[in-house]
Parts: C-alpha cells; sequence; structure tokens
C-alpha cells in the first residue's frame, strides 16, 4: 500500500516556487515522485538530487534532447532501480530498500522567453513489511498468535492424557485377570 502524505511548505515568489511532500512506501515496492508536468518544453531543465549531499542522480536537458540518470553514485545503490519519465520528468524508484530512504529534491527550470524556478521535496520513508502494521493492528496480531499459542498448548496436554488414559486403561485389562 502506498501512502503520499502532503503538508504544506509551499514557498512562492514572483519566478519561483518550492512544495515538500512526504511518502511513505513499503520495501520491494516501486515509488514515483511526480513532478506534476504534463509535458517538458524546449527549453526545460530538470535535476533530481538525493541526500544531505544533494547527490544528483538524474537530469533532463530538454533543448539537447539529453537524459541521464547517474544510478552508479552513492556505491551504486541506485543501480538498475531508477526510471525517469521522458515526457514529464518523474521519478520512479524501483524495488525500494531503507537504502532509498531520504530527501530527493527535484529543481526545475521552466519557460523560454520568462525562466521560472521552482522544486520540490520529497522526503521517502521506506517500511519492512514486518513493522507496516500500526499499534492496533499490532496488538491484534499478538493476540491471535498468543491464542494460536494457547490452544497448541491445551491440544498437546489434551493428546498426551488421552494416550496415557489409553495406557492405562490397557495396563488395568492385561493386569486385571483372575487365574483359576
Amino acid at each position: 500500500m502506498k501512502e503520499i502524505i502532503i503538508y504544506r511548505s509551499t514557498v512562492r515568489s514572483r519566478d519561483s516556487e518550492s512544495l515538500s511532500l512526504s511518502v511513505s512506501v513499503k520495501e520491494g515496492d516501486s515509488v514515483s515522485l511526480n513532478s506534476n508536468l504534463t509535458e517538458m518544453k524546449y527549453d526545460d531543465v530538470i535535476l533530481w538530487r538525493f541526500g544531505d549531499e544533494n547527490t544528483l542522480i538524474a537530469d533532463i536537458y530538454k533543448r539537447a534532447d539529453r537524459l541521464t540518470v547517474y544510478d552508479d553514485v552513492l556505491d551504486g545503490r541506485f543501480r538498475d532501480r531508477l526510471k525517469l519519465d521522458k515526457q514529464t520528468g518523474s521519478l520512479t524508484i524501483t524495488n525500494t530498500t531503507t537504502e532509498h530512504e531520504g530527501d530527493y529534491k527535484l529543481l526545475m527550470l521552466t519557460g523560454r522567453r520568462r525562466r521560472r524556478f521552482s522544486s520540490k521535496s520529497f522526503r521517502v520513508s521506506v517500511y519492512d513489511s514486518v513493522h507496516c502494521c500500526g499499534p492496533t493492528e499490532a496488538v491484534i496480531r499478538l493476540v491471535l498468535s498468543a491464542l494460536v499459542g494457547v490452544a497448541t498448548v491445551i491440544i498437546v496436554v489434551y493428546e498426551i492424557r488421552s494416550r496415557r488414559a489409553e495406557r492405562d486403561q490397557a495396563h488395568i485389562h492385561t493386569s486385571g485377570s483372575i487365574e483359576i
């Protein structure tokens, strides 16, 4: 289940805009970080950066018809996992792991005559499927596990007592014979 939580820390000025988003994704799933562009124009430039060091992981220079994914940076943690949409500039991270958690920044320079700068920040959280549930579901799972455990113990004890009773009954029949 993908969950996107938008919190508005939008900053606008005459020629720029900034938006921050938070995204949670289950480990092993894919997550798309959307540029919200329907189509890139001739002079548009998009840069995708990751982490505290703002490492460049992908870019598109539309005029040069150049799309580059730098999946070998940061010890190859993104190798074969980044997909960049040439039309919209959106970035998809496939088969996520906790190594992909962190801050992603999208920097866009759009417009031909009047250049406009905008940025979006994405905080991606990757959770383990074992730790995916909330506190209520965790308690329910714990109670069900305990009930299954108790039921198993009751069945084992019953089985042991039944076998002992059968054995004792057989022993009484064999030792209770009278000789004449």
